[in-house]
């Protein structure tokens, strides 16, 4: 191909992953035009829903994908030959049609709670302090590790958070992934700081053993149509390690018949001295919600992604999806 025209939302965080996409492509030696276009999704358009309103009975009702449905509808058009994503975005089941041609070098993977005042972890958060988030999977694990803590929604991009956190309109603390935070510049490793329009932020890196992340977090993947020629110019830059790592996660949430309103995180990494995978998951109970997680964890050989993914749901005591 000559050409490749590559679909994107138009936050601050969609277009840098685009252009990493682009500048990943060139690296590899396509030395076609590569375009981007930008499309507005429904969870963009419809800002002052919460996420999990989008599925249960407001309008417009979108069962899956909020981010991604109108991005895969300029798919099929044929407006657009690819679509940037962050992984965690998609659905763990793609429609026949599609495909995720590549999946990037993920970057780090842990949440980091950020602070408004002078705590320095979860565990010091004064009693009855606020921390805002429109994940579930955050707000159930805060709920079940400091009962106490009140959780408040908060919507928006990535500088539109901070910015509400600074002026004191998202309690105290809020919690955001690492890997958008430094896409963006925001966050300085090193000081271990937010920087956000001059203002400093503390922040307290959650450990990925006692905050599993949501699946695919960390990872940029490219989606095309199954029967594009455009993938074999995608696969130059796909990591190998990285899919078989999102591959197990996303095949865990699809098994448990996770949606988007389902509170899990599902975590795997490789085992390099003996190229196995470890994968790590928690899952709350939709419902019940004073109930403990279960939790589990499991080391598994790469060529059996699937197999590692429904027994560890047998270890935690999870039916998997029917025939299966």
């Amino acid at each position: 191909m000559n050409k490749i025209v590559i679909g994107t939302r138009g936050s601050d965080l969609a277009l840098y992953q685009t252009r990493f996409v682009a500048s990943e492509l060139r690296a590899k030696g396509f030395d076609g035009e590569i375009e981007e276009r930008i499309i507005q999704t429904s969870g963009d358009r419809y800002k002052d829903l919460k996420l999990t309103d989008f599925a249960k009975g407001h309008r417009p009702i979108v069962e899956k994908g909020i981010f991604t449905k109108e991005l895969e509808d300029a798919l099929m058009k044929g407006e657009i030959d690819a679509a940037v994503h962050s992984l965690k975005d998609l659905p763990s089941e793609l429609d026949p049609a599609f495909q995720i041609a590549s999946v990037l070098r993920r970057a780090p993977i842990e949440d980091l709670l950020i602070f408004s005042g002078n705590a320095c972890s979860l565990d010091n958060l004064e009693e009855g302090s606020c921390v805002a988030t429109s994940s579930v999977r955050r707000a159930r694990t805060i709920g079940w590790r400091r009962p106490d803590i009140i959780i408040s929604e908060i919507r928006g991009n990535v500088p539109t958070r901070l910015r509400k956190l600074i002026d004191g309109k998202a309690g105290h603390a809020t919690i955001l992934a690492r890997a958008g935070l430094e896409r963006l510049g925001l966050y300085d490793p090193k000081s271990a700081q937010i920087i956000c329009d001059n203002n400093f932020l503390e922040c307290f890196p959650l450990s990925v053993s006692d905050f599993i992340p949501a699946a695919g977090q960390g990872a940029i993947a490219v989606e095309t149509l199954t029967d594009t020629i455009i993938v074999d110019s995608l696969k130059l830059i796909n990591d190998g390690d990285t899919e078989d790592c999102v591959t197990l996660e996303r095949e865990f949430l699809r098994l448990l018949g996770a949606g988007c309103d389902t509170p899990v995180g599902v975590s795997a990494h490789l085992l390099p001295e003996n190229n196995e995978l470890e994968v790590n998951a928690i899952v709350f109970d939709e419902e019940k919600l004073e109930s403990d997680p279960k939790i589990g964890s499991m080391i598994g050989k790469r060529n059996e992604l699937k197999e590692i993914a429904f027994d560890l749901l047998k270890q935690m005591g999870i039916d998997a999806l029917k025939n299966e």
